[in-house]
């Protein structure tokens, strides 16, 4: 039995996804890091045939919606590289007690790291209809406000919201899910 009662359904559908950082420690509070998840994204999109419809990344968690093959496989692979490539970042940048903190906070079971960047699962919840994607889309773009970081959410410049006004944003998104 795996570990997480979420499970993916099937590809034709998208997914609501919420990845948060281990301890909900501040990681994207530094731009470089969220240009790591940026760029993974890309790959994605570019490589790997995913449709990203919505995202936001904050300080310490990121919410996305994606659609395409293998999407619980693809949500691996991102995470897995997004850790390795931020990791080695802060190694090298001698961000010690982040890395320390990473340290304490990392799973007993996972034996073969040093560290663990992302908790455990993505939450995935399939998307059936129009209202539900709206709902998602709003809660995603929303979520900077109710923090108090923004009075809009087209001034929250890590999320897909100004791709929704019809302004140019940092990730490409498809607003067509139907």
């Amino acid at each position: 039995m795996g570990r997480s009662r979420y499970k993916f359904g099937e590809d034709h559908y998208p997914h609501f996804l919420t990845c948060t950082i281990n301890a909900w420690l501040p990681v994207f509070s530094n731009p470089d890091f969220v240009e790591i998840t940026l760029d993974s994204w890309r790959f994605l999109q570019r490589e790997r045939d995913i449709e990203i419809l919505g995202w936001v990344i904050l300080e310490n968690h990121l919410h996305w919606i994606g659609l395409g093959p293998s999407l619980g496989k693809r949500v691996g692979e991102f995470k897995s590289y997004t850790a390795t490539r931020i990791l080695r970042q802060m190694q090298k940048r001698g961000y010690q007690t982040l890395l320390d903190q990473l340290r304490f906070f990392k799973q007993r079971f996972k034996k073969d790291q040093d560290h663990q960047l992302w908790q455990e699962g993505s939450h995935p919840k399939r998307i059936d209809t129009d209202e539900m994607m709206w709902q998602k889309l709003d809660y995603i773009h929303h979520n900077p406000v109710k923090r108090g970081y923004v009075d809009d959410p087209i001034h929250w410049r890590y999320s897909s919201a100004r791709s929704y006004a019809g302004e140019p944003g940092l990730l490409e998104v498809c607003r067509d899910w139907r």
